[in-house]
């Protein structure tokens, strides 16, 4: 895959793809159900999030609910799935922010990432993180670097024996090596994470 041969030419980067089948990205459509299961799986292990998001799809006879069935849904109901307060209320507010800037598939599929970056962070509840994570795993942009990824850190920290006491200078080292992984920086964080992950 062409992705592969560009992120080879990183040599310590090479050892992990070896080590590892390729990565494909796909488009997923119902952008503001995803960013509604991205705010849910927030903070918890993947096993967790299945289930709360499960049980939140029960709420709607296991379907994919519209941005109006969200916010039609009672506030107790929503929360006695598992969510906290705060939670439960940025479901809500992306929901309603979906029905007010009338946000489909379509539109978003035009915009730069960036430009989705900055639209979507408006919503209370919704950071940059929340948006990158829909840009690489609904979206299927190709070119995103998490810097703030907890995952993406610890990985590059130990793969480039880098050095974390200042943070600032940290997070520009991540920066300095990820830029040489353009036009394909999402492939490197996905091989990234599994290499923690199964480290």
């Amino acid at each position: 895959m062409e992705y592969i041969n560009h992120l080879a030419k990183d040599k310590k980067l090479r050892s992990v793809l070896m080590e590892q089948d390729p990565f494909e990205l796909k488009f997923h459509k119902n952008i503001c159900l995803r960013l509604c299961a991205s705010i849910m799986s927030q903070q918890l292990s993947t096993k967790v999030a299945k289930v709360i998001y499960h049980r939140f799809l029960e709420l709607y006879s296991a379907a994919e609910p519209t941005p109006e069935q969200i916010v039609a849904t009672p506030f107790d109901a929503i929360r006695a799935i598992g969510l906290s307060n705060a939670k439960t209320q940025y479901l809500l507010n992306v929901a309603q922010f979906a029905i007010d800037y009338k946000l489909d598939d379509k539109k978003l599929k035009k915009m730069s990432d960036e430009d989705i970056i900055e639209l979507l962070t408006q919503i209370k509840g919704v950071g940059r993180w929340t948006v990158e994570m829909l840009l690489m795993f609904t979206l299927g942009r190709e070119d995103l670097f998490a810097a703030d990824d907890y995952g993406i850190q610890v990985a590059m920290k130990k793969l480039y024996k880098l050095d974390d006491t200042n943070k600032k200078e940290f997070k520009e080292n991540m920066l300095k090596i990820s830029k040489k992984w353009s036009p394909y920086r999402t492939y490197a964080c996905m091989h990234l994470w599994h290499w923690k992950d199964g480290d």
